[in-house]
C-alpha cells in the first residue's frame, strides 16, 4: 500500500494529513500554535512553532495510520500565503519571528508607494495591489528594522521564503531553497506573465535578489527530506499556496469555474484560464496554479475576517466557548433586530483595500446580546462574498460566471452560515464531500506528480458534492439587507 502525506501549515494550526492510493483519508493530525500582536495591527508567529507544529504532526498522523516512511510515495505542502520569514543560509537559524499576511505594519510604506506613483507597474508585472498583506513590503521591513540584516543580506548571508520555502529548506536540510509559482506569485516581487522575479521591484524596494527562492511548477522535484526525521527519506512533489490548493482540490479546472475557502479569511478564485484578467474592480491577478510550464490563472478576491471572526467571538467577547456554537446562538437571535457587523479588525481587502478602517456593529438595540452578535458575525462572511462575486461578475465577461459557488474550509460545517450564504448570494452552494479540499489539492499534485494518482481530467470527474444549499430568501429581502451591508461598510470607512 502506498501514501501520500499533505502538510496544511495554516495560520492558526497545522494539520497533516495521511491520504491512501485511492485518495482516502486514513489519518489525521492537527496542532494550534500561538498568535502574537506585538502591536496593534501587527501579527507574528515564531517561526519554530511553524516547524514544531509541522513535524509533530506529520509524525503524530503516520502514527496514527501505523506507517512508515518507506510507505509514503510523496509529501506535498499547502500553506498560508504571503507570510514572510527570513533566515540565516549557514544556520538556518530566523532572524525574526514570521511576519503573517494579516500584518499591517507597512500600511504607511504602501501608502507612499502608491503615492510614488508605482502601483500601475507593479500590477501590470504581479497582478497585485499595493497593499500590506503582501510579502514584499513586509521582507523589507524586516531588512530595514532588525539590525544588520540589510548587510548579511547583500553579502548573501540571508534568505526569504513564503512559509513553503522555509519548511522545504527545513526539511532538506538546508539542500533546496524553492518555491511554487502560485506563492511566488502573491509576493508583489513575481512577473506572473513573465514567470520570474522582477528586477524592477526588487531594486525599488532595495531587495536583494539572491534572497529569493527558485520558483518551480506546483507538481516538480521541490527536494527530498533527511532521513533523520521520519526514518527514510521522502520526496517533496507538491507544493501550492492554500488558497490555490484549494481550487485544485475543487476540480476548478475550467474557465468560469469558482470556488470560495472559508479559513481564518475567506478567499474566492474565478479560472480565467491561459490568460491573465486584469480588473477594474480592484480584485487581484494571480496564478491559480502551474503544471508544465504553462501557468492557469485567476481573478481572486480576499476577504481578511472570516472563520477569525467565529474566533472572536470566542476570544475577545468571550461569548462562547466553542467555536461550533455560533451557529445555534445565530438560530436564536430576534428576526426583527437587523444588527450588521463590519469585521475590520485588520482593515478591509477587496474590493475595498482599506487597511487602516477597523472593525464596526450597526443597529444595536438594548435588546442585543450575544445571539444577535452571533448572527451578525456569520452573516458578515455572507456579505462580503457577494461583494466579491459582484466584482468579479463585472471582471469577467468571457464566458461568464458559473452559477454555483463551490465552498471549502472549516465554517463550511456550519449549515446556517452556508444557508445564508445561498440567500445572500441568490445562487446555489455546494460543498463537497471532503471539506478540507485545500489538503486534497496538495495530495493530489505530489501524487500525481509520482504516478500515484490520476491525471487532472480523471481527477476532476471524482469530485463530489454533498450538500447543495439553494436561495430561500425572497429578493426583497436580499436586497434589503445587502443594501444594509454596503451602508454599514460605507460608514466604516467614512470613520
Amino acid at each position: 500500500m502506498t501514501y501520500i502525506l499533505a502538510i496544511d501549515q495554516g495560520t492558526t494550526s497545522t494539520r497533516t494529513m495521511v491520504f491512501d492510493g485511492d485518495m482516502s483519508v486514513v489519518a489525521s493530525k492537527q496542532q494550534e500554535f500561538t498568535q502574537h500582536f506585538p502591536q496593534s495591527g501587527w501579527v507574528e508567529h515564531d517561526p519554530n512553532d511553524l516547524w514544531d507544529s509541522t513535524l509533530a504532526t506529520c509524525r503524530g498522523a503516520m502514527d496514527k495510520a501505523d506507517i512508515k516512511a518507506a510507505q509514503v510515495s510523496a509529501i506535498g505542502i499547502t500553506n498560508q500565503r504571503e507570510t514572510v520569514l527570513v533566515w540565516d543560509r549557514h544556520t538556518g537559524v530566523p532572524i525574526y519571528n514570521a511576519v503573517v499576511w494579516q500584518d499591517r505594519r507597512t500600511a504607511d510604506l504602501c501608502r507612499d508607494l502608491r503615492d510614488a506613483g508605482h502601483e500601475s507597474m507593479i500590477v501590470e508585472r504581479t497582478g497585485l495591489l499595493i497593499d500590506p498583506y503582501f510579502s514584499s513590503t513586509k521582507l523589507k521591513w524586516v531588512l530595514d528594522h532588525v539590525d544588520g540584516a540589510r548587510d548579511r543580506a547583500a553579502k548573501g548571508d540571508l534568505l526569504f521564503g513564503t512559509v513553503d520555502s522555509f519548511l522545504i529548506w527545513k526539511m532538506t536540510g538546508g539542500a533546496a531553497h524553492v518555491t511554487d509559482a502560485t506563492n511566488a506569485a502573491r509576493t508583489m516581487l513575481y512577473d506572473i506573465r513573465k514567470g520570474r522575479w522582477s528586477q524592477t521591484i526588487c531594486d525599488l524596494l532595495d531587495i536583494p535578489m539572491q534572497m529569493l527562492p527558485e520558483v518551480k511548477d506546483c507538481a516538480a522535484d521541490f527536494g527530498h527530506t533527511t532521513p533523520d526525521l521520519f526514518g527514510a527519506s521522502i520526496p517533496i512533489c507538491g507544493v501550492a499556496g492554500d488558497q490555490q490548493a484549494a481550487t485544485l482540490g475543487q476540480a476548478c479546472f475550467e474557465p468560469g469555474m469558482m470556488k470560495s475557502t472559508y479559513g481564518t479569511g475567506c478567499f474566492a478564485l474565478l479560472n480565467t484560464g491561459n490568460v491573465p484578467v486584469t480588473s477594474k474592480n480592484r480584485l487581484l491577478t494571480t496564478i491559480a496554479y502551474q503544471l508544465n510550464g504553462k501557468p492557469t490563472y485567476a481573478l481572486e478576491g480576499s476577504i481578511f475576517i472570516a472563520g477569525a471572526v467565529v474566533q472572536w467571538l470566542r476570544d475577545g467577547l468571550q461569548i462562547i466557548d466553542d467555536a461550533a456554537e455560533t451557529q445555534d446562538l445565530a438560530k436564536q437571535a430576534d428576526p426583527h433586530q437587523n444588527v450588521v457587523l463590519v469585521p475590520a479588525f485588520v482593515g478591509l481587502g477587496a474590493p475595498y483595500w482599506n487597511a487602516d478602517c477597523r472593525g464596526a456593529a450597526f443597529g444595536l438595540t438594548r435588546g442585543t446580546g450575544p445571539a444577535e452578535m452571533a448572527k451578525a458575525a456569520l452573516e458578515s462572511v455572507g456579505y462580503q462574498t457577494r461583494d466579491l462575486l459582484e466584482a468579479m461578475s463585472a471582471d469577467w465577461q468571457a464566458t461568464g460566471v458559473a452559477p454555483t459557488l463551490r465552498v471549502d474550509g472549516g465554517m463550511t460545517a456550519s449549515d446556517w452560515t452556508m444557508q445564508f450564504l445561498s440567500d445572500i448570494i441568490g445562487a446555489p452552494v455546494d460543498r463537497p464531500k471532503v471539506h478540507e479540499t485545500t489538503a486534497v489539492g496538495v495530495a493530489w499534485l505530489a501524487g500525481m506528480h509520482v504516478g500515484v494518482y490520476p491525471d487532472q481530467a480523471t481527477f476532476a470527474a471524482l469530485w463530489a458534492c454533498d450538500t447543495k444549499f439553494e436561495p430561500q430568501m425572497g429578493e426583497g429581502q436580499r436586497q434589503d439587507k445587502y443594501a444594509a451591508w454596503k451602508r454599514a461598510v460605507a460608514a466604516t470607512l467614512s470613520f
